[in-house]
């Protein structure tokens, strides 16, 4: 039993041995490590931020009732063109109880002071043909009864006014009747007939009737994270990407940084407002989201490298040239300028003809 086991350890022993040492031969014949070269490239290096926001028009304003009441036309509908007083839109005013009893008591008084002063008037007018009184005293009474006849007027038209809103001396001329106050386009009208509506007033901002913008004058309106908005100033150029619009672009021109932050999620953000450039016959809606590529700096035509075969120690670059040799390569100082994150400026140290080691990962 013992020289079985003898034999049994001796026998793994020798394959042990034997495996370590095919795992040697295999070891040193292992191929040596080949690194690939690349070359520097003429490019443009572009430097940019990014900003994100949306397109709007330039000028869009609400249009709102100048007096109260209940819509009963609406002459318009979103995506109308319309001119500068063209019609929105027909409002019905019901006046509140009180105030047309106090309008209607007002005329009353009016009409008993002017019949009195009429009266009194024609009394006054006999007298003076008659040549009984003085010129001045009957001019004194015809005064008075030509204030009385306008006091009149004023109450009759004041009544009409509130029930109607509007008086019969107008003519067209109403304020029931609503009307465009620029030229563009109907963005929305969040109204509908026989919605009551309210004018504009101390306590209230009143009913908007409608949305209307100028959508052949656009802006891209965003946000610039603190860190990036001391590089940029007004007039930079910026290169817009509409999500809703495919492989187009628009330029825009920077305008406006705001100068105050305002904060987001941790981070303090400045708004910024930039014109849009339209293109011919197309049509850009209002609210479409964008990303604006602002360009903080720019190098054209100029030699390059991937930073990715940039070694950095201390305050120095270092790339690996290949030689006169294949694999053989020798580290050598150089010196950069701009870059984008992918590629950057060579300016010294480097020859457009040179091989460089691209490190393994």
């Amino acid at each position: 039993m013992k020289r079985f086991l003898k034999i049994l350890l001796t026998i793994l022993f020798i394959a042990l041995l034997s495996w370590v040492v095919f795992y040697l031969y295999k070891q040193s014949k292992k191929d040596p490590i080949i690194y690939e070269t690349e070359s520097p490239e003429i490019n443009n290096i572009i430097k940019k931020t990014v900003a994100t926001g949306s397109v709007i028009p330039r000028k869009e304003i609400q249009i709102k009732p100048q007096e109260s009441g209940i819509i009963t036309e609406i002459y318009v509908e979103a995506g109308d063109m319309v001119k500068k007083g063209d019609l929105i839109a027909k409002i019905q005013i019901i006046p509140e109880m009180i105030q047309v009893n106090n309008a209607e008591t007002s005329l009353k008084k009016a009409e008993l002071q002017f019949k009195n002063a009429e009266i009194e008037y024609e009394r006054k007018k006999e007298l003076f043909d008659g040549k009984v009184i003085p010129e001045s005293e009957y001019l004194t009474d015809k005064l008075n009864y030509d204030n009385a006849r306008e006091d009149m007027n004023a109450a009759r038209n004041n009544l009409e006014l509130i029930k109607e809103g509007v008086i019969k001396k107008a003519g067209a001329q109403t304020n029931t009747l609503i009307r465009s106050t620029i030229d563009g386009m109907i963005l929305d009208v969040p109204v509908e007939e026989g919605n009551s509506v309210i004018k504009s007033n101390t306590f209230n901002d009143g009913t908007t009737v409608a949305f209307i913008a100028d959508m052949g004058n656009m802006i891209f309106e965003g946000k610039v994270d603190e860190t990036e908005v001391g590089k940029i100033q007004q007039g930079m150029q910026l290169l817009l990407t509409i999500g809703a619009i495919d492989n187009t672009k628009y330029d825009a021109e920077l305008e406006f940084i705001s100068p105050k932050g305002v904060e987001e999620n941790g981070a303090i953000q400045f708004e910024i407002k930039a014109a849009v450039k339209l293109k011919d016959n197309q049509f850009i809606r209002a609210g479409y989201s964008a990303t604006a590529d602002i360009v903080l700096d720019r190098r054209d035509s100029v030699l390059t490298i991937k930073e990715k075969l940039i070694e950095f120690k201390n305050d120095s670059a270092f790339v690996e040239i290949q030689g006169d040799k294949p694999q053989s390569f020798q580290k050598k100082i150089i010196k950069t300028g701009l870059s984008d994150g992918i590629i950057i400026e060579i300016l010294e140290g480097v020859e457009k003809d040179d091989k460089i080691k691209v490190p393994k990962k």
